[in-house]
């Protein structure tokens, strides 16, 4: 659970599991994370060598992520945890709405 510690942390790696993204990329994914909480977000990541990062050759220089190997063994767990929450939502929206409707 250490290296899913984080906000937005999950956010991330499900992104990157559909392949290699910039940096605005991710932000449009992920419209209310701001530039710096992805930015720190994007280092620990690295640090714990679940994503990787490779600089481009373009002009401004830019930089794209993946995810490492250690990085795709988490998807089944967050796989998991988005159908336990989607579960966990449509009861609650079942329970709110009124009975006969």
């Amino acid at each position: 659970m250490s290296l899913l510690r984080g906000a937005w942390a999950p956010n991330v790696i499900w992104y990157l599991s559909a392949g290699p993204r910039r940096f605005g990329e991710l932000r449009h994914d992920i419209p209310r994370i701001s530039a710096r909480v992805l930015s720190a977000r994007l280092r620990e990541l690295e640090g714990k060598g679940l994503i990787g990062r490779r600089v481009l050759a373009t002009s401004p220089p830019s930089v794209e992520y993946t995810l490492t190997a250690l990085g795709h063994e988490l998807i089944p767990a967050i796989k998991a945890i988005v159908e336990v929450g989607t579960k966990l939502k449509a009861q609650v929206h079942t329970k709110r709405r009124p009975a006969g409707k």
